[in-house]
């Protein structure tokens, strides 16, 4: 197999996209951010000295989603249909989860856009956190769900997500 980001000589290039079918395109990713006990106390009152970070973590998902093309060198930029967020607290494990889904029609993939979402916004879940502890671990991200285009359905298993696919 080829990485698609080469050209034959080996460098980095963007793929041209133009050949492909416009699809019905569709991502979904999760991750979660695991807080030690002062932000989990904190996030479980509503929030710490900066608000509620919730909904500023929501936004900064959508936000990352809409910026992936600036953000991934070789990524398109596209204009995306839909970006919804979820999130979800685990009080037992102490993991503060997010979902982004993203679809579009077009020519290529959503997947970068769900995978960015999610890790901003539980880079902004961090920040919002931060003035009552660093103790917190970014991560894992996985990618849940692909659909369209010329691989079709793919879907992963989580044990430990509360989103299954």
């Amino acid at each position: 197999m080829t990485l698609t980001h080469l050209d034959p000589e080996g460098r980095p290039r963007m793929v041209d996209v133009s050949p492909k079918a416009v699809t019905r395109r569709r991502a979904v990713a999760a991750g979660y951010l695991a807080l030690g006990e002062d932000c989990a106390r904190a996030l479980e009152s509503g929030g710490g000295p900066k608000g509620d970070p919730w909904s500023v973590a929501r936004i900064g998902a959508i936000t990352g989603a809409k910026r992936t093309g600036d953000l991934i060198p070789l990524a398109h930029p596209l204009a995306l249909e839909a970006v919804t967020v979820e999130h979800r607290w685990d009080p037992a494990l102490r993991r503060a989860w997010l979902r982004v889904e993203v679809s579009v029609e077009g020519r290529t993939g959503v997947e970068m856009e769900a995978l960015t979402g999610v890790s901003l916004g539980l880079l902004v879940l961090y920040d919002m956190l931060k003035a009552v502890s660093h103790r917190m671990e970014v991560g894992p991200v996985r990618l849940l769900l692909k659909e369209g285009g010329r691989r079709g359905r793919i879907a992963e298993t989580w044990e430990d997500c509360p989103w299954q696919e």
